[in-house]
């Protein structure tokens, strides 16, 4: 967290830890540059070098005082090319047989052989489907199936490598949604107590509510949105998450091109509605990989986003494996900043809706009771919000409402602490005393005049559920007086 009041910095920045980031060093220089969370990503990170970040990061947090998201992003069940010698030409007209890896076709030239990692392809795709390789750059059309090789004409042709995605526009995967990778590594993030669970290629409601019972623990679950089918219950979707991220470079080829920005804000706009935070993600600043400075299009990219209202904005390999991943925080950093202080067409507020755009979070009682909050804020001139919280949820309701002042989110659940700091808006802060209303407000009290938000006086107002070991009960507010 960067300041308070006016020069509090709402959105939040999330970065992807890689071999250009992982040391303690860069990562310390990461969150003083404006990180407020770190992603680990499971595809590409083993156990042991998770294990290490992890703990880096827990000793940053506390050397720093401030509270820093840990998201173990799994890697879900991707679609590989398999092993191959070397690089592979594709030639355009040609015809590739798509084999699963290990299975000998027999009379077949093996340079027109590409293994898979998945089985089960035959089954799903069927002649005329299209099979994309490496993010797109190579494409097939399905010409026949046979057995469970599946031939295909290439439409567009260039060198292929190993372990290289393969995406499937339109189709369905059967595969288990949850592989048995997984499944290990979602046991190992729970035993490392991270704040956030990435669920990748989401494809159906039913998929959440398989991942809630597999994960069972206090992560909260942010659902991938970079699968076309998802788009079909994507609703349902971002109500059975704790939050959404939208996933734009697996998005960008399932789908054409130029649909994409639509998607994206369509997303952005339910996860507002539904109170879940919205995470955007991939080549925000892609050039930053190797230069100092981004292009003025990724800037303007970042800019849309966030006035549209996203809560969060990603880093990808900008700080995974590029040469300037502090750079890149600052930038994004510096973009945030200038767009949140801009009067600009008179925004006020990026991401916030007309009230009667507000109605499905509104509906709920928590939602009306944040909704109150904001309209008491915005009428009686009050210096901030303070949410006494035991899950978070009450602040992530009250930060949907993108109110004009500070949120304060009082815990004493040190998991809570660190999940709120990838929440718009939301300054997150750790409670030691008696468990009840009266010694957290008085502890909020103390919080408010420390940080300068207000003197003798003022007024400001306060959210809280109550009982307070009930999650999801947000029912009082109250207009306290410094």
């Amino acid at each position: 967290m960067q300041g308070m009041g006016d020069h509090l910095r709402r959105a939040r920045i999330l970065c992807t830890v890689g071999p250009a980031s992982r040391e303690p060093a860069t990562l310390r220089a990461l969150v003083e540059a404006g990180a407020d969370g770190l992603r680990v990503n499971f595809a590409h990170s083993s156990h042991e070098e998770a294990a290490t970040v992890i703990g880096t990061i827990r000793d940053i947090a506390r050397d720093t005082g401030r509270p820093l998201a840990v998201l173990a992003d799994l890697q879900g069940p991707k679609v590989r090319v398999g092993n191959l010698q070397g690089s592979m030409p594709i030639h355009v007209d040609q015809t590739y047989r798509f084999v699963p890896e290990g299975h000998e076709v027999a009379e077949v030239p093996a340079e027109s052989v590409i293994p898979t990692t998945y089985s089960g392809l035959a089954l799903d795709l069927e002649p005329g489907a299209r099979v994309l390789l490496d993010d797109g750059r190579l494409s097939f059309e399905v010409v026949r199936i046979d057995g469970d090789v599946v031939e295909a004409r290439a439409l567009a042709g260039g060198a292929l490598a190993a372990n290289k995605g393969i995406n499937l526009p339109g189709v369905t995967v059967q595969t288990d949604f949850l592989t048995r990778k997984d499944r290990a590594d979602l046991e190992f993030a729970e035993s490392n107590h991270v704040d956030y669970v990435g669920l990748s290629f989401v494809q159906r409601a039913q998929d959440l509510r398989r991942a809630r019972e597999a994960i069972g623990g206090e992560a909260l679950i942010v659902a991938k949105i970079e699968k076309a089918q998802a788009l079909v219950e994507l609703e349902d979707i971002i109500r059975l998450s704790d939050g959404v991220m939208v996933a734009r470079g697996d998005l960008g080829v399932e789908l054409p091109f130029e649909d994409v920005p639509m998607v994206q804000k369509r997303i952005i706009r339910l996860g507002r509605e539904l109170a879940r935070p919205v995470i955007t993600a991939t080549q925000m600043l892609e050039s930053m990989t190797g230069q100092p400075r981004p292009t003025r299009a990724e800037v303007s990219d970042v800019a849309n986003t966030l006035l549209d209202g996203t809560d969060v904005v990603m880093l990808s390999a900008e700080t995974a494996i590029g040469d300037y991943p502090v750079e890149a925080v600052q930038a994004m950093d510096r973009i945030i900043r200038r767009i949140e202080g801009s009067a600009l067409l008179g925004i006020d507020r990026p991401g916030r809706m007309p009230a009667g755009e507000r109605a499905q979070v509104q509906k709920s009682a928590s939602g009306a009771i944040s909704a109150a909050a904001v309209e008491a804020v915005e009428r009686l001139g009050a210096s901030c919000i303070v949410t006494l919280t035991r899950s978070g949820f009450t602040a992530r309701v009250v930060a949907s409402q993108r109110p004009p002042v500070p949120i304060l989110a009082i815990t004493d659940q040190w998991r809570t602490y660190n999940q709120l700091a990838l929440v718009w808006g939301v300054q997150p802060l750790l409670y030691r005393g008696e468990l009840s209303f009266e010694g957290m407000r008085d502890h909020a009290r103390e919080e408010v005049r420390r940080l300068g938000l207000g003197s003798s006086g003022d007024r400001y107002v306060v959210t809280a559920g109550v009982p307070f070991h009930v999650a999801g009960t947000t029912n009082l507010m109250r207009i306290e007086q410094l």
